[in-house]
């Protein structure tokens, strides 16, 4: 498996995450939110946020979104 990691820009992307071609298998993407609201003074419930997903057909785009609030989130497969 292809290992990266990186800091999402001011559009909460990181558009370089993986250093090599996306590959079939399963993925971990793991959020430290617990630091993103530290360093906005804001409480928070989950100091991180991990979301399992596995890629069948590497030729695809894959966008997967977290939705964030302190106490809170949600995600999907994007377009």
């Amino acid at each position: 498996m292809n290992a990266g990691h990186g800091v999402t820009d001011t559009d909460g992307r990181i558009r370089d995450l993986l250093k090599g071609p996306l590959e079939a298998g399963a993925y971990r993407l793991t959020f430290d939110t617990g630091a993103y609201f530290r360093a906005r003074a804001t409480a928070s419930f989950y100091p991180q946020v991990a979301i399992e997903f596995e890629v069948r057909d590497e030729a695809q785009h894959h966008h997967v979104p977290l939705l964030l609030s302190p106490f809170g989130y949600s995600t999907y497969r994007g377009s």
